[in-house]
């Protein structure tokens, strides 16, 4: 998929880009042709880093709708010749979403340009369950014969047909077509079987059960095909893919070593103890993983010492690994060794080491760590800007901490962060910490695209002073596409206006 390119904060394209409020609100009083170019191009060329934790779709047919606009250049874009050589449903996906919310919200013209991409495009499970949600059985059921020939007949197009049906995300157009189609009923039938067997089947060398046994088995190669859910007796579960030259993908020793660790929790005796700080120590990469793993689980009281040391180490996927272990230590011992890693008086604070210090003391430190917590976030914008792994947890600890002196850092992140959910969790720090926040961002975000957003706005906003918040809580309360949580929180605080006005 193509990198997007996100347009400066202060654009019509910038704000729409990233689905801020004030985005809606400037598209509406804009020039409608340059409106409605700024919103093809973001409906067709998708801006957001990770569609799987950022919302658009609604936030787009929502203004699709107050715009009264065409859909030529979502049906430009799924029709181009491209859809036959990109199978990359992030395409087209956010496309087939706004669709399908425009469906729902009546609009004949991108019902049909789903039933027709739906049997011709590439990208036709997306668009099959946006019908599954907004159609009715009839056109679903005139889909089923289109659909079918996609899968050749046979034991591979049967075999292809019952995996696609044991993971649709929609069923209803399946059972739909089991009705009247007698190889989707069979598959239907079959494909649970099939998972029966692939999890009694499951083929795999485990560890001998000692320790030391456990610790060699770290290093002994990759998994292979075995995910390591094997080791704790649970069903396999897929695991995304990763870019081997990504420095943050776990690699096979990670992921043996996380099931060694397990592994370990079952069978270390008292006597092992010393067998697994010297592995921790000073071991093979897999088994030092594993026991720094371990001991960090059992929190072991050396094994805060064992974390600085293999933070410093050569090796950097080891480095890497000791300070992901560091995130998962609790404890005031822990607490005491990450202040003085993250404190520049006394640590390196811009080490990687008192980065991570920083992170765990944002995620579970005390009210008197907010000093350092803030400082950890200013320097991570000035250094990194409004982006990367981590910010994220900063922002939050800001927040939880009630940080007052965050709130200019937190207001730049949250006017400028290209992720949606990133300025979602800038505007809940902002709200614990800002008290300008009621009648500030709050209003922007009743528009945000992120519907935690809108109901953290509908809990907090301040309802006298704009004429625009009671107009647009009302709106959100009639808006039957609106989720039910902010919804309910609409209605709470327009109840409580009401009452306030006898």
């Amino acid at each position: 998929m193509f990198e997007p390119v996100i347009a400066p904060s202060a654009s019509l394209l910038g704000l729409l880009q990233r689905g801020r409020g004030d985005g809606q609100l400037h598209a509406l009083a804009a020039d409608r042709t340059e409106a409605l170019a700024a919103l093809e191009e973001c409906v067709t060329r998708d801006p957001r880093a990770d569609w799987q934790v950022e919302n658009r779709s609604l936030y787009y047919a929502r203004l699709f709708m107050e715009l009264e606009a065409p859909l030529d250049g979502i049906e430009d874009h799924l029709h181009d010749p491209e859809d036959l050589l990109d199978d990359d449903e992030t395409r087209t996906g956010l496309a087939l979403s706004v669709l399908g919310h425009l469906a729902a919200y009546g609009r004949r013209d991108a019902l049909l340009m789903l039933r027709e991409y739906a049997a011709t495009g590439t990208n036709w499970a997306w668009a099959l369950d946006e019908l599954a949600l907004r159609d009715d059985d009839r056109g679903l059921l005139l889909l089923g014969t289109a659909v079918l020939d996609r899968f050749p007949p046979g034991p591979e197009g049967d075999a292809e047909l019952r995996e696609f049906i044991r993971g649709a995300y929609e069923p209803r157009p399946w059972r739909l077509w089991a009705a009247y189609h007698p190889r989707v009923a069979a598959a239907s039938e079959q494909s649970p079987f099939d998972l029966w067997q692939r999890q009694v089947n499951r083929s795999g060398v485990t560890p001998g059960w000692s320790t030391a046994d456990v610790l060699a088995w770290a290093d002994q190669g990759d998994l292979g095909g075995l995910g390591a859910g094997a080791f704790a007796r649970q069903p396999d579960r897929p695991e995304p893919a990763r870019d081997a030259a990504d420095p943050a993908a776990p690699d096979a020793v990670d992921r043996r070593a996380a099931a060694a660790a397990r592994c370990l929790a079952a069978v270390v005796r008292p006597e092992d103890r010393p067998a697994v700080l010297e592995a921790a120590r000073s071991g093979l990469p897999g088994a030092r993983r594993a026991a720094l793993r371990y001991l960090v689980d059992q929190r072991d009281p050396a094994a805060a010492g064992l974390i600085e040391a293999a933070a410093a180490d050569v090796d950097d996927r080891l480095v890497r690994a000791a300070l992901e272990l560091l995130g998962r230590m609790r404890g005031p011992e822990v607490l005491a060794h990450a202040r003085r890693w993250a404190d520049p008086a006394t640590g390196g604070a811009d080490s990687a080491l008192g980065e991570a210090a920083v992170q765990l003391l944002a995620d579970a430190g005390e009210p008197a760590d907010g000093p350092l917590v803030v400082a950890g976030l200013r320097r991570w914008v000035s250094v990194r800007g409004v982006a990367g792994t981590g910010l994220g947890t900063l922002v939050d600890g800001a927040g939880r901490l009630a940080a007052a002196e965050a709130v200019p850092v937190l207001r730049h992140i949250y006017g400028e962060a290209a992720s949606s959910e990133l300025r979602g969790r800038a505007a809940r720090a902002l709200a614990a910490t800002d008290v300008h926040f009621p009648e500030g961002p709050a209003v922007e975000c009743l528009w945000d695209c992120e519907e935690s957003t809108r109901e953290l706005a509908a809990r907090h906003v301040a309802t006298t002073g704009d004429a625009r918040v009671l107009e647009r809580l009302r709106r959100l309360a009639a808006d039957p596409a609106e989720e039910a949580e902010v919804h309910a929180a609409v209605r709470g605080r327009l109840t409580a206006a009401r009452e306030r006005s006898r």
